[in-house]
């Protein structure tokens, strides 16, 4: 399975409560956190919702 490499660019000052939770969830909240994660729908979903925040690169199966 492949993965993904989320990082947050952004600050989360002033994110709705429910975007700050699921920044928390995906092990972010600072500026330049990195973390990987197998790529799946409910991690897809997370992502989708602080799309505005994070950056996501794609990477090979064994790459971290």
């Amino acid at each position: 399975m492949s993965k993904i490499k989320v990082t947050q660019v952004r600050s989360k000052s002033g994110l709705q409560k429910k975007a700050l939770l699921t920044l928390e969830a995906l092990g972010l909240g600072k500026i330049d956190r990195s973390n990987v994660f197998e790529d799946s729908p409910a991690i897809r979903g997370m992502v989708k919702k602080v799309a505005h925040i994070v950056k996501v690169e794609e990477l090979a199966g064994g790459e971290e």
